[in-house]
């Protein structure tokens, strides 16, 4: 179930205001001592965290399918989604639902049972947590959400059920803008730069692949080395890009993989305003990325 974006804060009765993490959206399922983690896009990530793997095995339940976010927080408790990109910090599982528990399937029921199910789970410990009730009241929210630093807050219906689909039964207010962006291109490093100087960002619109500026902020030396590999087998001579990107020096690449950028906003003709780099979204396809906001 996927939450659709909403321009201002909102408050509305029966509805619970949660912490928006910075993260990888993940499946957690159990079935006796089995334990698979399954992202957003099917694939089995159970060898990349077996800590939260090993802490969903020890939750008291028979079988067991959570709903929840891969986060790593800062200092601040902050979660980040660079330092979980980079391997930097311990992995959690922000947990948000239960769908499924002991042989019972939960999705038809209102969110406020699933919540009491999952806040009722024995043994929730070591790298799992229950996703932060914010404040009762969504204006409140986020406020709070806004003097910590946070993404963002995602009010949900407490009535709803659960649905495999964008719904309105879920809505999220981000206070920093944030999203993903195809990589179309790349261009040539100036100065001590290596490997590349900025990427090409791109999003999908009725035209095809809008290009939507370039960042060439937030890398260190190793992501620019651990990217220009990935560009290799990726380059072709023709532009995926629907418009003309001015970039003389650029090379090209196959609209395949998928960037989270950090930015202040877009401007009036449709590109990106001080766009910083944050790290690949392996759990995203390119085809599905459009603009948000």
């Amino acid at each position: 179930m996927l939450a659709t974006l909403v321009d201002a804060p909102f408050h509305r009765a029966d509805w619970i205001f949660e912490e928006k993490y910075d993260g990888v959206r993940m499946l957690a399922y159990k079935e006796g001592s089995r334990v698979s983690l399954i992202s957003r896009n099917a694939i089995d990530r159970t060898e990349r965290y077996p800590e939260i793997a090993k802490a969903v095995q020890k939750v008291a339940a028979d079988t067991l399918l959570l709903d929840g976010e891969v986060v790593v927080f800062d200092s601040k408790n902050v979660s980040r989604f660079q330092l979980l990109q980079r391997g930097k910090g311990k992995p959690e599982y922000a947990i948000f639902d239960c769908l499924y528990k002991d042989g019972k399937d939960m999705r038809r029921e209102p969110l406020a049972l699933r919540r009491q199910v999952l806040e009722g789970l024995p043994h929730l410990e070591g790298n799992l947590r229950i996703s932060a009730k914010l404040a009762a009241d969504g204006i409140k929210a986020f406020r709070i959400a806004s003097q910590r630093g946070l993404e963002g807050v995602i009010g949900k219906n407490l009535n709803s059920i659960y649905e495999s689909r964008r719904s309105v039964e879920w809505l999220k207010v981000k206070i920093h803008h944030e999203q993903e962006f195809v990589i179309g291109g790349f261009t040539k490093p100036k100065g001590s730069r290596t490997d590349f100087g900025a990427l090409l960002l791109g999003v999908h619109d009725q035209k095809g692949l809008h290009f939507a500026g370039k960042v060439g902020t937030g890398f260190d030396d190793e992501t620019l080395k651990r990217l220009r590999r990935k560009f290799r087998s990726l380059i072709q001579k023709q532009s995926p890009f629907s418009e003309e990107t001015g970039e003389r020096d650029a090379t090209f690449l196959k609209p395949a993989l998928v960037a989270q950028i950090s930015f202040t906003e877009w401007t009036k003709d449709d590109k990106l305003r001080h766009p910083v780099y944050l790290g690949l979204r392996e759990d995203k396809k390119a085809n599905e990325v459009r603009r948000q906001g």
